[in-house]
């Protein structure tokens, strides 16, 4: 993917905006909001050229709180909106951003069918394992045993294995980080946004206020970078340390296949056109046609 060049900018405050961030203190939102601009910033990508999509939740609420075009959806449904606006326009690098809630219980089967068609957006995944928003309860990704409040006693269902689900499906992008880790956050965003099919980013995140087991701290300790050596184009691999975080929880690119074409590249009526979807709309007079009704 090309991505449009401005020597003259952007700068990290052309994303900033008036409104005041009402994140609990010390969230994971505002270290994932600053690697955001701090990637978009470096890859030259002004405000006006970028679109991002937020789910409900808690990182939803960034949408008012950078400077660009953004979406705020519907509950889980967020990857459709993306994908389609990034199929209107290819031109447009799209990311959305999803809640562990909304993407593995109201919209798992947008993510399922994201990855299987390949659609050239990026999904960062706002992994806090509960439900921020509506005050921590459970989600298909709360650990065993934790007591939430709308499950005291704990889950009674297993834990979605989230990492060995993605992998199951044969994504060609697979990258995870932690909140706290805002240098790596932003080289794993900017390597999404060129990818050339559906990039899924994990990101664990901290959240103070509910979720007291995979805290900030448990995080800084036991998430490890993946080393030089690292093949990304190893998928066995990539996807053994992905799923087994018994001693380390491994961040960066975890896997990448350059080879496998987008759907937007496999769509037979879009190829050999230069123009966009969006630039072939056009006002079409309907009143011969309406004649039939009158």
């Amino acid at each position: 993917m090309s991505i449009p060049l401005d020597t003259s900018g952007p700068f990290m405050k052309d994303y900033a905006t008036e409104t005041l961030c009402t994140w609990c203190d010390n969230c994971g939102d505002y270290g994932i909001w600053t690697a955001i601009k701090q990637a978009l910033t470096e890859l030259r990508l002004h405000p006006w050229q970028v679109l991002l999509c937020y789910d409900v939740g808690c990182h939803g609420n960034m949408s008012d709180k950078i400077t660009a075009y953004t979406f705020h959806g519907l509950h889980g449904r967020v990857i459709p909106f993306a994908a389609g606006a990034k199929l209107a326009n290819p031109r447009v690098p799209v990311m959305a951003f999803g809640g562990d809630g909304a993407s593995f219980s109201e919209g798992v089967g947008h993510l399922v069918h994201a990855i299987r068609s390949n659609y050239p957006i990026v999904f960062v995944l706002h992994n806090n394992a509960n439900y921020g928003l509506t005050t921590g309860q459970a989600s298909a990704l709360t650990w065993q045993g934790q007591s939430m409040n709308s499950s005291p006693n704990g889950i009674p269902e297993r834990t979605l294995p989230s990492m060995d689900f993605v992998f199951s499906l044969e994504p060609t992008f697979v990258a995870r980080s932690f909140s706290g880790d805002i240098p790596q956050m932003t080289e794993i965003f900017k390597t999404a946004i060129g990818h050339r099919g559906f990039a899924y980013v994990d990101i664990l995140q901290s959240c103070p206020t509910y979720n007291k087991f995979a805290t900030h701290k448990y995080l800084l300790e036991h998430c490890k970078p993946v080393g030089p050596d690292h093949d990304t184009s190893d998928f066995k691999k990539a996807r053994a340390i992905a799923v087994d975080t018994s001693k380390h929880i491994f961040t960066g690119l975890l896997y990448q296949n350059k080879d496998v074409p987008s759907y937007y590249e496999q769509l037979k009526a879009r190829q050999g056109l230069k123009t966009t979807a969006v630039e072939e709309v056009k006002k079409i007079d309907v009143s011969e046609w309406m004649k039939e009704f009158v």
